[in-house]
């Protein structure tokens, strides 16, 4: 059954150009979308286990906004970093580096795991005039609402770390368990738009490059969070947040938002951790109404 992508008319409108860029010793694959003369860039970092098609739902709502949108390391069409632990380390060394070579000057964008990257780079010294962060991880994994499905998923990609290579990648890319695990996430109850959610996970969220990237991608995504980093950020930060979020509770992004010198918080209503899927209509407007209020 073909899955219908109700954002399809509006990204088929939108310019997008592949393009690639020699980071760090590896290739990152990266798409350019939106106009080139275009007084504003964002450049978008997306999360754990996805790669640039998960934030393109948000990018088909934006109107004059030119977005970069690489895979990261390990990632979709991102090779690994040879050598290196895919770590937090290296993924803000990597993001300062590739805004300095593609995109210097922009406004920086992550969501979930990539707010945490976006977020270390900044505290580091990547120069951005601002910061967008969707469902940030605002508090850590391990204490969010979930935390016993947390510890679950600890298990689980030690497991697929430790078994032998054949079976425990097996493990990592297995069907069943990508669609339990999107079906947990999904708060909508439309019929047509929990289709496309589960084809999108189903169709992307195997695309890692091994499993050693995978578990080091993991571990540093449940071993930091945001807060982390907030009081070290001094540009304006745009935080959307989503009141049913199992990751992160809302609480903690209230919270989250005091800690930076100058953020404002936009919670959005009845969706939880998938915004970008769910509800990119409205957080595309709060950025737009961000960008514009600056």
């Amino acid at each position: 059954m073909t899955v219908v992508n109700p954002y399809a008319d509006q990204l088929t409108r939108t310019p997008v150009e592949r393009r690639e860029a020699e980071v760090l010793g590896g290739t990152t694959a990266y798409w350019v979308y939106g106009p080139a003369d275009a007084d504003t860039t964002i450049l978008a970092v997306h999360g754990f286990r996805g790669e640039h098609h998960g934030l393109e739902p948000v990018v088909a709502q934006l109107h004059g906004i030119r977005v970069v949108m690489p895979d990261l390391p390990g990632f979709g069409e991102t090779e690994p970093i040879p050598g290196r632990a895919h770590d937090l380390d290296l993924y803000a060394q990597w993001l300062q580096h590739f805004a300095a070579a593609v995109a210097p000057g922009a406004v920086v964008l992550g969501h979930s795991f990539g707010s945490i990257v976006s977020a270390a780079a900044v505290s580091r010294g990547l120069e951005t005039p601002r910061l967008i962060l969707v469902n940030p991880i605002g508090a850590p994994a391990l204490e969010g609402p979930r935390g016993i499905l947390t510890r679950l998923a600890v298990f689980y990609y030690w497991a697929g770390a430790k078994l032998p290579a054949k079976l425990g990648d097996a493990l990592l890319r297995n069907r069943l368990i990508v669609r339990v695990m999107s079906v947990s996430m999904a708060k909508t109850r439309d019929p047509q738009l929990r289709r496309f959610v589960h084809d999108q996970h189903d169709t992307y969220f195997s695309r890692f490059a091994d499993r050693d990237v995978l578990h080091d991608a993991f571990v540093t995504s449940v071993s930091h969070d945001v807060s982390e980093f907030a009081a070290a950020i001094s540009q304006p930060t745009l935080l959307i947040a989503a009141v049913r979020d199992d990751i992160t509770p809302i609480e903690k992004e209230r919270e989250l938002a005091r800690i930076f010198p100058a953020a404002e918080l936009v919670e959005i209503p009845d969706v939880g951790h998938l915004i970008h899927y769910e509800t990119p209509v409205p957080a595309a407007a709060a950025i737009e109404r961000f960008l514009g209020a600056h």
